[in-house]
């Protein structure tokens, strides 16, 4: 919308200027215009990819830490039931002694 409003800002502005000056005046304000337009547009489209990029980078971080989160728990259960094994293991051999 910025780039919409300046760029009918700038027609608008060298179409009032156009009426008092020279055909090169007018070239030189069109070429100034439409660099300013380009220039604006090319921040624009580096802002959109900066963006994009850190929302890949942040799920990708998310994913990461998903991930780790659940390996994490695996090896907790697996060393729970592990160690259920172990006391199991020995409440049956005292059982069994008696």
């Amino acid at each position: 919308m910025k780039i919409a409003k300046t760029l009918a800002v700038a027609v608008g502005l060298a179409a009032l200027a156009a009426c008092k000056q020279s055909p090169q005046q007018n070239a030189a304000e069109n070429i100034e215009a439409n660099a300013e337009n380009a220039a604006e547009n090319i921040t624009a489209s580096a802002e959109n990819v900066a963006e994009n990029i850190q929302a890949n980078a942040s799920n990708e971080a998310a994913a990461v830490k998903n991930e780790a989160e659940n390996k994490a728990g695996a090896v907790k259960n697996e060393a729970a039931n592990k160690a259920a094994a172990v006391k199991n293991a020995a409440s049956n051999a005292t059982t069994n002694k008696y």
